[in-house]
């Protein structure tokens, strides 16, 4: 790895580090669960940060490869430790509804480190489970067009406007910057919320969400009834084709619906999107023909609330200024 790309690993982990320190100072302030580690001297979370601002202020080239490979395990070791609070603090929470649907905290894998997609390089995402995994409410052959075929479209739309655009700073001739920023915009962003929605649904999902995205949405929407009715009401409006979101905003510290048309219009730019629903045609007409409500009102069944509180508990220490 060339020397400044450690540089940049560095700063993106410090980013990670400080945005633990921050959700961990968010939580004691909130419920007192994280009350331990008080004693800065031996908080590893701000261990952690000392080390890394401690490389950072080396020169390039005196990093060496095993201080990098030292302070990525040592990161890897504290994620590992709060992933195990998170899980034990939602198992105390007791029952998990009705649907006995036990709500993970977060991601079972481990800090992930910078690797920039090449230009023109993204791929397509495997299913995380089986193409008729999701029947009787989405069925078979709808999955197989619809991410074999549609979601690759996006991938390959979203390679081509990249390289395009490459070739154009390259030449100097702008000349069609026009047409491929758009084509970037759909299909990047076509790509980008069909990954999030494959891994939003679950053949083990429906019922009600536990942990910490149950309780947020029952603070900025009331009840969940009342958040199910806006989203299921906003998707099923959505003028011609596109997606209802439910987005953390880091502005404005909270929730918030959305409607996307088609996939880039109507939204926002300063949010991170926990739970979305594809309202396009190719998604349910094949099954439900031209009745997108009873489509929404069966897509509950299978929302994989594992996923969203997941992105929550992530996307949660993310925060700007509020304006």
């Amino acid at each position: 790895m060339p020397i400044y790309a450690h540089q940049q690993y560095l700063h993106s982990l410090l980013s990670w580090a400080k945005s633990v320190k921050e959700e961990e100072r968010w939580r004691r302030g909130a419920d007192g669960s994280l009350c331990h580690n008080e004693d800065q001297e031996s908080d590893p979370v701000q261990k952690l940060i000392q080390y890394i601002e401690q490389a950072l202020k080396e020169a390039p080239q005196a990093l060496q490869k095993t201080d990098i490979e030292w302070i990525h395990q040592f990161a890897q070791e504290i994620y590992q430790e709060r992933l195990g609070m998170y899980q034990e603090e939602i198992m105390d929470d007791g029952d998990h509804g009705e649907n006995g649907h036990k709500q993970k905290a977060a991601d079972q894998g481990t800090v992930i480190p910078l690797q920039p997609v090449p230009v023109g390089g993204h791929r397509l995402p495997p299913l995380p489970y089986a193409y008729d995994a999701l029947e009787p409410y989405i069925d078979e052959q709808i999955m197989r067009l619809h991410h074999d075929q549609h979601h690759r479209s996006y991938v390959e739309g979203l390679n081509r406007a990249e390289k395009k655009m490459e070739e154009a700073r390259r030449s100097g001739d702008f000349s069609l910057i026009k047409h491929w920023e758009r084509e970037a915009a759909f299909n990047g962003a076509g790509h980008y919320l069909h990954t999030i929605f494959w891994n939003n649904m679950s053949p083990d999902g429906g019922g009600e969400p536990r942990g910490d995205i149950a309780t947020q949405i029952k603070q900025d929407f009331s009840s969940f009834s009342r958040f199910k009715k806006h989203f299921s009401e906003a998707a099923k409006n959505v003028e011609g084709v596109g997606w209802a979101l439910l987005v953390w905003s880091p502005r404005s510290h909270r929730l918030a619906i959305l409607q996307a048309e088609k996939h880039q219009y109507l939204s926002q730019q300063d949010i991170v999107p926990l739970l979305v629903l594809d309202v396009w045609e190719h998604a349910y007409y094949l099954q439900y023909q031209t009745d997108r409500a009873k489509y929404v009102d069966n897509w509950w069944n299978i929302v994989n609330w594992d996923d969203v509180n997941r992105r929550f508990l992530e996307a949660r220490t993310l925060r700007w200024a509020p304006y």
